[in-house]
């Protein structure tokens, strides 16, 4: 008799709690296999390219997934790598209309002391926002990027405030900006020098980051970039060479060439070393990697397609869950008061993942997370009811691939009317043993 009085209470106690667990559960859709038990495979190691940097670090675009890191944590000296971050906030500006490409900028006394490679531009040189935005980003040009920190803010220093400020916002944790250019404070025009101590530093991770924003934000960024040649002015005898000797479109340097990449940016200091950001997309796979600390110009080049290669030769894009999936255990979450005690709930967008090529079958473990206790009818097609997280590890590598996608209800469930709703509390309690 006890137990049927209180029998209602202990089931919604228990439904509650088992809500409350995460189960680690598999998919189920039109031509979707069972997951995989481990959810790892083998792919060659690191070690095995025998890298010559100081750090580096593969990630996929769109998802930012880490596909290689060797002391991609850890700050070091960027040098012109940092002028992606200027490319960056001067885009935003004119994408925001606060600039215009076509703004006239004129050259100042700073600006034209710059060292180290230059558009070799003069105190009063006027040019616009556009021209001295492409010598930067093609021939990484110091006093370009200078004069347009300056038209900015202002001066270079609050531009840099700016920077710092981005660098926060992308969550750039091992990044400390000093300049718009790169260059080390030594090599910075006396009088023009930040007054607190310490130089401009980047982890590769940060480095990469910062790529990834560029390229999601600035989806126009390679119609710079990727030119190879570039004439500032109509009088000038020889044109800007793009520094980036990988252009899949410089064929004048068929050695370095390489297959789908469009930027973004090489670096150089003495005590950064030779570095680059590499960016190249082959089969709708967008690859961006970064080297640093390495001995030679044409060694940033070749260590960076071996980085490349590593991702293209044994990765590819898979849409491993397609929308309107089912998660194998947690087919429905429950409703109160409805007509229907349950309703079916699929995913509601395709997952991709970041496959080995030797095993592009292997599937993700699922854990789900109903909403505790159900949901409340009435409930519309489409209604939340939870979430599942999907987890691929590749055997070898530290770094876990997670996605996270909504669950949805896949129809219509509509409320019970109140009488029915009382037969059915009242054949509950007779029904109790």
């Amino acid at each position: 008799m006890i137990f049927r009085i209180f029998k209602p209470l202990i089931t919604v106690i228990v439904v509650c709690i088992l809500a409350i667990y995460v189960l680690p559960l598999s998919v189920s859709a039109t031509n979707q296999g069972t997951l995989n038990s481990s959810g790892m495979s083998d792919i060659p190691t690191v070690e095995s390219l025998h890298l010559n940097v100081k750090s580096a670090i593969l990630i996929e675009q769109t998802t930012g997934d880490v596909l290689l890191s060797i002391n991609a944590d850890q700050g070091f000296a960027p040098a012109s790598m940092v002028k992606m971050m200027t490319e960056y906030i001067v885009a935003k500006k004119v994408r925001t209309g606060e600039l215009s490409w076509d703004d006239i900028v004129t050259v100042s006394d700073h600006a034209s002391k710059s060292i180290g490679t230059r558009a070799f531009l003069a105190e009063g040189d006027q040019h616009t926002v556009k021209e001295l935005y492409t010598a930067m980003a093609v021939g990484s040009a110091n006093d370009a990027a200078i004069a347009l920190s300056e038209h900015v803010s202002g001066t270079e220093q609050n531009f840099v405030t700016l920077m710092n400020e981005e660098a926060k916002r992308m969550e750039l944790t091992k990044t400390h900006f000093i300049n718009a250019t790169g260059l080390s404070r030594a090599d910075m025009p006396e009088g023009f020098r930040p007054d607190e101590m310490g130089e401009t530093l980047m982890s590769a991770k940060d480095v990469a980051t910062l790529a990834k924003n560029l390229i999601q934000d600035e989806p126009d960024y390679a119609d710079v970039t990727s030119i190879p040649f570039y004439k500032m002015r109509k009088s000038d005898k020889d044109p800007i060479v793009n520094s980036n000797r990988m252009l899949e479109t410089n064929k004048a340097i068929p050695s370095y060439a390489y297959e789908g990449l469009d930027g973004l940016k090489t670096g150089y200091t003495e005590s950064a070393g030779y570095c680059f950001t590499g960016t190249a997309e082959r089969n709708g796979m967008r690859l961006i990697s970064v080297v640093m600390g390495t001995p030679s110009m044409g060694s940033r080049f070749e260590e960076t397609a071996k980085v490349l290669d590593y991702g293209f030769n044994h990765f590819t894009m898979n849409q491993v869950i397609p929308a309107g999936s089912l998660v194998t255990g947690m087919e429905t979450s429950p409703v109160k008061g409805g007509k229907e005690k349950n309703v079916q709930i699929v995913t509601k967008d395709d997952v991709y993942f970041i496959l080995p090529k030797s095993d592009v079958s292997t599937q993700p473990i699922a854990t789900v997370n109903l909403v505790p206790g159900g949901l409340a009818a009435p409930v519309v097609a489409g209604t939340k009811a939870g979430t599942a997280t999907f987890t691929y590890v590749v055997k070898g590598q530290s770094v876990v691939q997670l996605r996270t996608v909504d669950l949805i209800t896949e129809r219509t469930v509509e409320k019970e009317n109140w009488f029915m709703l009382l037969l059915r509390s009242i054949g509950g309690f007779f029904s109790a043993d």
